[in-house]
């Protein structure tokens, strides 16, 4: 089966014209994470992650994560592109989302822009969003 793309209208992008290898890019858009009442996150200086036929995912700041939500989860993983990738739950009061986000301690000299940043899984939230 051949994937077909669907049209792309003004002002959209197309994740089958996104590059192959993976590249990260500053992003200035507003990205907001909540999640039971509390913001998760909130920056406009994230890192943008685009590789062909994956949706963007968005590595936010260690800073601009409000402290003391994440806690380190177990295991890890290896991106060819990024290198060696680590866990984080995200914890609010009794809430514990497992796992939902993930980042590179020592990333690749390719990708030393995502350290000291986080990624995550958008499904479980309460809200995630970009520019609103």
């Amino acid at each position: 089966m051949t994937p077909r793309p669907d049209p792309i209208e003004p002002g959209q992008e197309s994740v089958w014209h996104y590059t192959r290898p993976a590249v990260a890019e500053p992003c200035p858009a507003r990205i907001m994470i909540e999640h039971r009442g509390q913001i998760v996150a909130n920056t406009r200086k994230s890192v943008r992650t685009i590789e062909t036929s994956h949706p963007p995912s968005y590595y936010i700041p260690v800073l601009d994560i409000t402290p003391g939500l994440l806690r380190r989860a177990e295991g890890s993983s290896f991106c060819e592109w990024k290198g060696a990738a680590v866990y984080w739950d995200v914890v609010i009061g009794d809430s514990i989302l497992p796992r939902i986000g993930w980042s590179y301690p020592s990333p690749s000299a390719d990708f030393l822009i995502l350290q000291d940043h986080v990624a995550f899984y958008a499904g479980p939230f309460d809200r995630c969003s970009v520019n609103g």
